[in-house]
């Protein structure tokens, strides 16, 4: 393995000067990138619509393609998935990704193109190890294995040929058969769909190898770290896999979970870095060492030509958009991504802010609509909704105000709390709680999967709070009115703790 991780060392430096190039001419990439997709997308149904062969420059573009959602491209991508060619990309697509739902539907699923998992997904890995090689020179990383908490695919039931599951199983899946044997678990279980037995025998299999690094999301990582700590009878991984490195993560804010990490991990030599991933592509990375800044560079080269939306001009499909040589520091935009996945001028709901334009730098800030995502559950403000309306109808009772907050980890799972005023109150709130968690498992596949078996998430907790509460917080802070609203869902505990202050 000293042999491989030389020779690793050699073929990522190459990969490194990759990386300085495109962040040293970041616009001349984009408009690379840019010209590409839409020379591919001529030959689509999307760019037939959208009169493509018209398009000469970026600004016709924008002129001639709307800003668009999931609900606009939904009819487009079931055609996708039932095996129909060239309709948002050329060819058939295979790979689709399953994440959290719409309004109207509990999950969404986003084309995955062989394309798009080369030159974005799996690039960026690339990306990621190119940087780490050159930020240390020393590691050791490829002397052992890398653990990835992925998670299931499956085949669609309306048409054979297509794969739906998450984008972290289809990368696993697409790796080339090479790499494969570099990961741990064994992929077979690496995949497995009971995550209830996946961690118990990934725990038993793990703790014989020699892990030198980990990518997944906070929460599963840490149940399984749990049931290591159990089974080796010490908190100090380290005296597991004494040569860990670096730990990746992404998909929600590492804040809450950084010290259960150091904990596990007490050694200046181990390294979290954090990654911006989504279904829809791979956008931004920490590429430096510094282990406490949240800033990543946004990735130009990998297939995607961004747009940044002021937020104040959401609703507007054909609102004036900013390239990257247009933004400004410390500004909320939303992204808007054009990608070789077939997703054109999506608005993938996110809100980023730069904080560097040398190269270029962005943390994420939130999402164009109210949300919770402390454990990688997606839950948005109409699955919440839909969730109480569904309670209400089924008990006989009537809500007035509600809002959610995180129960962060520590020594016991995650979970929800919710403050709720009702004008009609149930019966029995206990029963209104646990009615309430079993619908929103039903329209949110993503809190689904973590309440499995009580696994990541537990049940949600309920507070009742007097009927009067959320309007004599508003009153208190100056904000009563009609433009002033209840913040539903957060993902700190400012406001729950306010609310609940209130009422004792």
């Amino acid at each position: 393995m000293q042999f491989v991780n030389t020779i690793f060392r050699w073929f990522i430096a190459a990969h490194y000067r990759r990386v300085e190039e495109f962040m040293r001419y970041p616009i001349e990439t984009q408009n690379r990138i840019f010209y590409h997709l839409i020379e591919v997308g001529r030959s689509t149904e999307w760019g037939k619509k959208h009169n493509f062969n018209t398009i000469k420059s970026i600004d016709d573009f924008k002129k001639q393609v709307p800003i668009s959602t999931y609900d606009d491209i939904k009819p487009y991508i079931e055609r996708m998935m039932n095996g129909e060619s060239d309709i948002l990309w050329r060819g058939k697509t295979k790979w689709f990704s399953k994440s959290s739902g719409t309004t109207s539907d509990k999950s969404k699923y986003i084309p995955v193109t062989d394309e798009n998992l080369e030159t974005c997904h799996l690039k960026a890995g690339h990306d990621i190890m190119a940087s780490w090689y050159n930020n240390f020179p020393n590691t050791k990383l490829y002397t052992g294995k890398l653990m990835a908490m992925g998670g299931t695919y499956s085949s669609y039931d309306k048409h054979s040929y297509t794969m739906i599951g998450d984008v972290s199983a289809i990368m696993m899946e697409s790796m080339p058969f090479y790499a494969k044997s570099f990961f741990a678990p064994s992929l077979d279980l690496a995949l497995m769909n009971d995550w209830g037995e996946k961690i118990e025998r990934m725990a038993q299999e793990v703790i014989h190898e020699n892990i030198t690094s980990i990518s997944g999301v906070p929460t599963w990582t840490l149940v399984l770290f749990r049931r290591i700590a159990e089974i080796k009878k010490t908190n100090n991984l380290l005296e597991v896999w004494p040569n860990f490195e670096m730990y990746v993560h992404g998909g929600v804010d590492f804040t809450p979970y950084r010290e259960q990490f150091r904990a596990y991990f007490p050694s200046p030599k181990v390294h979290f870095v954090n990654a911006y991933n989504a279904s829809e592509g791979f956008f931004a990375a920490q590429l430096d060492a510094d282990d406490d800044n949240s800033e990543m560079v946004l990735l130009v080269d990998n297939g995607i030509f961004y747009e940044f939306l002021p937020e104040y001009t959401t609703d507007d499909v054909f609102a004036p958009t900013l390239q990257l040589n247009e933004v400004k520091l410390n500004v909320n935009y939303a992204l808007i991504i054009t990608t070789n996945a077939g997703l054109w001028r999506y608005n993938i709901g996110d809100t980023v802010r730069f904080t560097a334009l040398n190269p270029f730098k962005i943390v994420v800030t939130g999402r164009t609509k109210h949300f919770i995502n402390v454990f990688g559950e997606e839950v948005m403000v109409e699955n919440t909704d839909l969730a109480v309306a569904r309670t209400c109808v089924a008990l006989g009772c009537a809500v007035k105000e509600y809002t959610v907050a995180p129960i962060f980890m520590d020594t016991a799972q995650g979970g929800h709390e919710w403050a709720i005023a009702f004008v009609k109150p149930p019966i029995d709130a206990a029963a209104f709680a646990a009615l309430l968690d079993i619908n929103l498992q039903a329209v949110n596949s993503d809190y689904e999967a973590k309440r499995h078996k009580d696994l990541a998430l537990c049940a949600l907790k309920l507070n009742v709070v007097h009927s009067d509460t959320f309007y004599t917080w508003l009153r208190g802070k100056g904000k009563m009115g009609g433009q002033h609203k209840i913040q539903r869902l957060s993902n700190t505990r400012t406001f729950l703790e306010e609310i609940l202050a209130l009422n004792k």
